[in-house]
């Protein structure tokens, strides 16, 4: 299993502007080194954590996916990010994994109803692994870190991303559970937040994070704007899993309304 280098971009974000942040996302990742297997945005990356979803919304296959389809392809990596994306006549917050062969997605479960996303956006029904370059990827938005059966690992995933829009009231619970997330799935945590104030006056403090599956810090940027670069070491989760099998003791459990894929 070869190490997986990532780089977590987190920046402000400008309010409901898509073509100013895929421009400043553009100027960013110019910076990134070549080698670079797997590139992170925020949640909502175009727009901010907006709830006008309907006037933010693009159709699937829109100008943000083709821009994330593009940078895949001319950087030979992958990215990710979520935005508003509207099917029929529901939108949802869509996390888009884009590579240079295509671009996958997951729509979040979790919708953060103390900011009405509940009533917005609809739900996703189904829990999205994603395969790249030897690594299992399980992605989340947000809120869905809230909630630990969900992203239980079931020996289907290696690394879980996590792209969010969470307020610095609450950074505390951010970096808490992230952490919590790598050491009770035995598996690598990537954990990427936006910085700087949105239109509604909540602060973001970033804190984007990359753990390993021990729990320790590989990146910790906290409130720095810019790329924080980590490199996940495949062989060394290998042998910390096969040298302290807990999963072997796990409970059984079972989704319910979930679709797993």
């Amino acid at each position: 299993m070869q190490d997986l280098k990532v780089g977590l971009i987190q920046c402000e974000l400008a309010w409901e502007a898509p073509e100013d942040n895929r421009r400043q996302f553009d100027e960013v990742i110019a910076g990134i080194a070549n080698n670079t297997d797997l590139i992170v945005l925020p949640e909502m990356f175009t727009t901010g954590f907006s709830m006008n979803a309907l006037a933010n919304a693009e159709a699937p296959g829109g100008d943000t996916e083709q821009w994330l389809l593009q940078t895949a392809r001319v950087r030979n990596c992958a990215i990710t990010g979520s935005i508003a994306v509207q099917v029929g006549e529901a939108v949802y917050n869509r996390m888009l994994f884009a590579t240079p062969d295509g671009c996958q997605h997951y729509d979040k479960r979790h919708l953060f109803r103390m900011a009405g996303e509940h009533k917005r956006y609809a739900p996703g029904s189904e829990r999205v692994v994603v395969n790249w370059r030897g690594w299992r990827i399980l992605l989340q938005v947000c809120y869905d870190l809230r909630f630990p059966v969900f992203s239980r690992n079931t020996g289907d995933y290696d690394l879980a991303v996590y792209v969010a829009n969470w307020p610095a009231a609450r950074r505390l619970h951010w970096r808490s559970l992230l952490q919590a997330r790598a050491i009770e799935n035995q598996a690598c945590v990537v954990g990427v937040n936006r910085i700087g104030s949105d239109a509604k006056g909540l602060d973001y403090s970033g804190d984007s994070l990359a753990i390993d599956a021990q729990g320790n810090m590989l990146v910790d940027p906290e409130n720095k704007n810019g790329t924080a670069n980590a490199v996940l070491d495949g062989a060394a989760l290998l042998r910390y899993r096969e040298g302290f099998p807990c999963q072997l003791d796990a409970d059984g459990f079972q989704l319910t309304g979930i679709t797993l894929r």
